[in-house]
């Protein structure tokens, strides 16, 4: 099994949770039913799907992403959920769009543009700015926090200053490149009326099984490889905490409760 392979396995089984956030946000932006517009970074085609079932049978949505691998799976989402017939995918790089001027009614990226270290943030913006006709939305959803390990704060704060806990940020980096001052990449992109609104998902015990492995998957996903970072009393308590196999395992907790936040951010393109 390849590295994509247990990274789609990891995002499939945190749908139950994230799914509710990403729905907020898509009312939230109040796009008009029928509309055509465009997912960037859009992964195995989760979200993508959510916005075609949001806007209604005369809509069209086509997702783009840089994975083939990636793509492969979200065409067999769509189809499994007979909507391959409103959208589409093509593989491509946010940071150099594969379509015209005005393409679209809207644009969005989750967790790709403004977000994903390795695209400069202002170009992919203007990009995304670019194939949305004049009126239409450009948005942008990054992860903004997360309260994962209740009753160990220091070691949780600890672990988000390592290196795979800041990511993609990296030390060093211009405070404006930073996803949470994506309000200024978009006024120096041109859009107008940029605003900000933050949504939060969470669960606490009983956990339901899909809330059990949807969290069991966030912690993999969160501080991959971490342990090299960490002393030996954090990676002892780490190890015990956060790997399913331990007894100590924390969503076992009877008292188990934790919460992350997404941050969107939105404009319009000017006329």
């Amino acid at each position: 099994m390849t590295d994509a392979d247990d990274y789609i396995r990891a995002l499939v089984a945190f749908t139950p949770l994230i799914e509710p956030v990403y729905r907020a946000a898509i009312r939230k932006l109040g796009l008009p039913a029928g509309s055509h517009g465009l997912d960037v970074g859009c992964g195995i085609g989760l979200q993508t799907l959510l916005f075609a079932q949001a806007l209604g049978p005369e809509s069209r949505v086509t997702g783009l992403d840089i994975s083939p691998e990636f793509l492969g799976r979200a065409r067999e989402i769509v189809e499994e959920a007979g909507l391959s017939e409103r959208i589409s995918f093509r593989e491509g790089n946010a940071g150099d769009l594969p379509f015209g001027d005005d393409s679209f009614d809207w644009a969005w990226s989750s967790c790709c543009v403004g977000y994903y270290s390795a695209i400069d943030p202002l170009p992919a913006v203007r990009e995304l700015a670019r194939v949305v006709r004049p009126g239409g939305v450009v948005a942008i959803l990054v992860w903004s926090s997360e309260r994962l390990l209740p009753g160990y704060p220091m070691l949780e704060a600890r672990l988000g200053a390592t290196t795979p806990g800041i990511a993609p940020f990296t030390e060093g980096k211009d405070p404006g490149l930073h996803s949470m001052r994506a309000l200024g990449l978009f006024r120096e992109g041109g859009l107008l009326n940029a605003s900000a609104r933050t949504f939060a998902g969470g669960a606490h015990a009983p956990l339901r099984d899909d809330h059990r492995e949807a969290l069991a998957s966030l912690l993999g996903m969160r501080w991959p490889d971490v342990e090299p970072e960490l002393s030996p009393e954090d990676r002892s308590v780490y190890r015990r905490l956060c790997l399913r196999e331990s007894p100590e395992f924390i969503l076992n907790h009877p008292d188990y409760c934790a919460f992350f936040t997404c941050t969107m951010f939105n404009g319009t393109v000017a006329g």
